[in-house]
């Protein structure tokens, strides 16, 4: 016969309070808490975090979600990240095949407040986002996402605001834990000098000391984790006379990374009196993810004659293959660094005073070299290879080849560019003329000798990151009677954020320039790489920094020969003073319990930032008339703003029913507009195809054909993104670990960031004083064949000069577009052996988003899934615990990094993820000395999901493929 447990409010507030804080006096016993009727149990595993985490969401006035563990180092996840993507409303995204990214309703993490026990935390890259998977779910007690806002939350975002909380010793139990992890991909590398394994360790303790007035708390975790990728890529597609689809170029690589990261977290907690509480807190962070990304880049014709099928179903062979095989090694470190001090003294039984102040520092350098291996020399051959192919929606596969066997002979293999990407080292020209010829001919048929278009092999990428956040709150709250308002509180905060990017690069020149040489073969690893998934076959695998290591490439800065680089550096400063107020209020409305808080911030900005305007000049040099190497002083930029804003908030919540809530908000939140985007930098660039130059001299011809000029700049004077916010929940706990919920939302976005773009004159450019960004020889063309050129077939005779059009667009950012968002949310968590005795220790957790967001120019938000859903399955009993758990997103848009370490924006296919965890907790088992052991093992991403972009046509343009991973874990608590 099932023991029925009467369910209480109370009650569940005292037991989770008892699981969370166990050791800590409570100055009263909940009412009805002595029922003998009444049996409280401690719960554990997966039902002891529903219980704890329901707890949390019907406690709290605002509309909430959380997970919590009961000890600190106990939640099942590899990360933070991943425990929070199964959360209704939220949803993950996976960068590396890695959980990192969180949206909140549809919003990204940049436009989501993130904070660590209520401190704004920052991240290691280019924008306001946090890197969810650079905390480890080691050192996390649990974690609350508020999805209203109330005035004493200083961090706040309009997608909401996640709080990652640490344990506070003097709360906890005592406690020792060990935890080990083993992990395997469910993918074999294919790159031979990486492997599919890894390993976690952590090591966590609880003290208390002196009476219980000292408390500290520190955990240690390393983690050393795989991924192995198969990318798949084209650089678009495009359709023949005949209809037929194919693709323009190739971008194919295998990928393998290792992840490596250490992490301190250490608190020190002091409370002498009962009225004076002092905690310190240190987090350290050392972050490593290096690897190589190895395959294919390339232009792609295919012979007209071979062509068969129609649309994308089509196969035929590939001509004039002359392959790049990119072996590009990979570098991203990254360190963080925080620390605090929180102090609280109660002046009185009514009134109590708190000091938070807290310094937090990041840096990172994301390193990417690439190092090129061909047929030979471009310009030194014009026999290439063939390969035959198929094509349909999947993209392009290939069956079989002839003429590029040297991509597995080391022997034959030549370290160097096989295409002529050179164009970029035009001011250096001088360093690679050569009495050596190419086997080409100009229009006259005279020798065409190696130049510095030749002499790309390969190219060195590193952009590095510094941010640092300094804040100061000072808060006074009391208890008062004044009508119903039965608290009041009063605060203060200051915060002042630096954030500095840096955008380097070197072209990279084989010593053999003009000719070409096998790869030595001190560089070469023990195999070859295998690419025999794309059809690509075997390649040689070799250490792709070994060149830059040993001198083997002369490298030339890009920074002063590449605009788009030097316009892509940047600082931005910001400071921000909020004063704030809060009134918590109690009544009774026709006999239902009515609480709430009612309050506002007025919030003061002043924000900057410095960077640089890349412009090429007449020694096609970047901003450098002087060839001296440093950055012309009339290239730099600076710019900013200040201003205010009054942020009112009201939270309600009606119990009008036992256990039964109607909660309702209203507010006005505002996200910081993206770093990247209020940068001062900027750069003018021009496109060098000559049937761009070709377009005729008139606004019509370039607002229909286009143009070879652009320039971009970003806007240190955009404002914050601003929406008002309304919210209506219902919540029916009919459980101590059961409850429905339907929630619904609606944003009127009245600020966002607009992308912008004007048509501007570039040889008398009104919006930088009329300057003329015009170079003879540099752009414009002799044209070297009698033909038809350009999309307007304008006629050129041989030793024309071809003059581009003056004209071309001006692409920043405003203020001042306006949207809306519209939202629903169904959120479940049914334990089954409530309504069949049969089915105790069974449950479901699962939860439903459907969010309707339009920006009123037509774009998507970043980071909204029309759809969202999640679903947990569990059994729990006796400590043997089985679930599994699904999520599903439907399509959305998201940032990446693109070419010159830039951000470019992406469309990511519908994704759907099952995870799975089998574990078995000794505590009960009866064998003391394994008390404390708890065995899990966890798989993730069980189906091989893999992430896609496909196109208007419907093909997939690029496709990442992860593998499952599967983790044992070894979790003892020693007391």
């Amino acid at each position: 016969m099932k023991t029925k447990h009467i369910f209480k409010p109370a009650i569940l507030s005292l037991a989770v309070a008892s699981a969370m804080y166990a050791g800590q006096t409570f100055a009263q016993e909940a009412d009805g808490a002595t029922d003998q009727n009444v049996e409280v149990i401690a719960v554990k595993g997966i039902r002891g975090s529903l219980m704890r985490a329901q707890a949390i969401k019907m406690d709290n006035t605002s509309i909430v979600e959380a997970i919590s563990a009961e000890d600190i180092g106990k939640l099942p996840d590899s990360s933070i990240a991943e425990s929070l993507a199964r959360l209704p409303g939220l949803a993950g995204e996976r960068v590396g095949g890695r959980t990192s990214g969180i949206s909140v309703r549809g919003f990204k993490e940049d436009f989501t407040g993130t904070s660590l026990n209520g401190r704004e935390l920052i991240g290691i890259g280019d924008n306001r986002g946090v890197e969810y998977d650079l905390y480890p779910s080691e050192i996390m007690t649990g974690a609350t996402i508020f999805k209203t806002t109330e005035a004493t939350l200083m961090v706040q975002g309009i997608g909401g605001t996640v709080d990652l909380q640490t344990v506070r010793p003097l709360s906890a139990e005592e406690s020792l834990t060990f935890t080990g992890v083993y992990e395997m991909g469910g993918n074999d590398s294919d790159n031979p000098e990486f492997d599919n394994t890894g390993k976690r360790y952590a090591l966590s303790f609880v003290e208390k000391f002196a009476d219980d007035t000292i408390g500290i708390a520190v955990a240690l975790a390393t983690t050393e984790s795989p991924r192995n990728e198969r990318k798949y890529g084209v650089w678009g597609y495009n359709a023949n006379d005949a209809g037929q689809i194919l693709p323009s170029g190739l971008d194919t690589q295998a990928i393998s990374r290792t992840l490596d990261r250490d992490t301190i977290s250490a608190i020190l907690q002091f409370r002498p009196t009962d009225n004076l509480d002092i905690v310190v807190d240190a987090l350290s962070i050392d972050y490593s993810d290096s690897g190589v990304i190895r395959g294919f880049i390339e232009p792609f014709n295919a012979d007209p004659d071979s062509l068969s099928g129609s649309g994308f179903n089509t196969s035929g062979t590939q001509v004039g293959a002359n392959p790049v095989l990119r072996t590009d090694p990979a570098q991203k470190d990254g360190e963080l660094q925080s620390f605090g001090l929180n102090v609280k003294y109660n002046i009185d039984d009514n009134w109590s005073v708190m000091l938070d102040a807290a310094n937090s520092q990041s840096e990172k350098r994301d390193l990417r070299g690439e190092s090129y291996a061909g047929l030979a020399r471009n310009g030194a051959i014009n026999t290439f290879g063939t390969r035959d192919f198929q094509m349909s929606a999947d993209g392009v596969t290939f069956t079989d080849s002839t003429g590029l066997g040297a991509f597995a002979d080391a022997s034959l293999l030549q370290l160097t560019g096989p295409q002529q990407w050179g164009g970029g080292m035009a001011n250096i020209a001088d360093q690679f003329t050569s009495t050596v010829n190419t086997v080409f001919t100009d229009a006259d048929g005279n020798p065409i000798p190696f130049s510095y278009l030749n002499a790309q092999d390969g190219f060195l990428n590193y952009a590095d990151f510094e941010e640092e956040l300094t804040t100061v709150r000072l808060e006074t709250e009391g208890l008062v009677e004044w009508g119903i308002i039965n608290k009041a509180t009063f605060g203060v905060y200051y915060s002042d954020r630096y954030k500095m990017k840096d955008n380097k690069g070197f072209f990279a020149t084989a010593s053999s320039y003009p000719y070409s040489e096998a790869i030595p073969s001190q560089y070469l690893y023990n195999g070859l790489a295998d690419l025999t998934w794309a059809g690509l076959g075997m390649v040689v695998a070799y250490d792709g920094f070994a060149p830059y290591r040993d001198g083997e490439y002369t490298l030339n800065d890009a920074g002063l020969l590449e605009p788009d680089r030097l316009g892509d550096s940047y600082e931005v400063n910001e400071e921000v003073t909020t004063l704030y107020a809060k009134f918590d209020f109690e009544t009774e409305l026709s006999g239902f319990p009515v609480v709430g808080n009612i309050g506002a911030q007025y919030v003061d900005t002043d924000q900057s930032s410095t960077g640089y305007l890349g412009i090429v000049g007449s020694n096609y040099a970047v901003c450098d008339d002087d060839n001296n190497g440093v950055v012309d002083a009339d290239c730099v930029l600076s710019g900013g703003d200040s201003y205010s804003h009054f942020l009112p908030s009201l939270n309600i919540s009606v119990e009008v029913d036992d256990n039964r809530f109607v909660r309702f908000a209203a507010n006005k939140t505002i996200s910081r507009a993206r770093v990247d985007q209020m940068k001062a930098s900027g750069f003018v660039k021009f496109d060098q195809n000559i049937d761009l130059i070709a377009i005729p001299n008139s606004e019509a011809a370039v607002e229909q054909y286009g143009t070879p000029w652009s320039k971009f700049q970003g806007n240190p004077t955009l404002r914050p993104l601003e929406a008002n916010n309304f919210d209506l929940s219902f919540e029916n706990y009919f459980e101590d670990e059961g409850y429905v919920s339907l929630a619904l939302f609606y944003k009127d976005l009245v600020n966002w960031t607009d992308d912008a773009r004007d048509l501007i004159n570039f040889l008398n450019d009104e919006t930088n004083d009329g300057a003329n960004y015009f170079i003879p020889g540099f752009h414009d063309r002799i044209i070297q064949t009698t033909g038809l050129y350009g999309p307007a077939n304008v006629a050129y005779e041989a030793g024309d000069l071809a003059t581009p059009p003056d004209y071309g667009y001006f692409s920043y950012f405003q203020d001042g577009l306006k949207g809306s968002v519209k939202g629903a949310e169904l959120t479940a968590n049914i334990p089954l052996g409530s309504f069949v005795d049969a089915l105790e220790g069974f449950g479901i957790a699962g939860s439903a988003t459907f969010i309707d967001a339009e920006l009123d120019n037509g774009n998507p938000i970043p980071g909204q899934s029309d759809e969202v859903f999640s679903i947990t399955a569990y059994y729990e009993m006796d400590g043997f615990e089985i679930r599994v758990a699904a999520t599903d997103r439907s399509e959305f848009t998201t940032y990446q990094r693109g070419g010159s370490n830039k951000i470019d924006t992406a469309t990511r296919a519908p994704i759907t993820q099952i995870d799975a965890q089998i574990s078995y907790d000794f505590e009960g088992s009866g064998i003391e000395y394994l008390e404390g052991l708890r065995i899990s093992l966890q798989g993730v991403n069980l189906t091989d999901e893999k992430e896609e972009t496909i196109d208007g046509n419907g093909i997939v343009t690029l496709r990442r493929e992860f593998g499952p991973s599967y983790m044992l874990n070894f979790n003892y608590s020693f007391y």
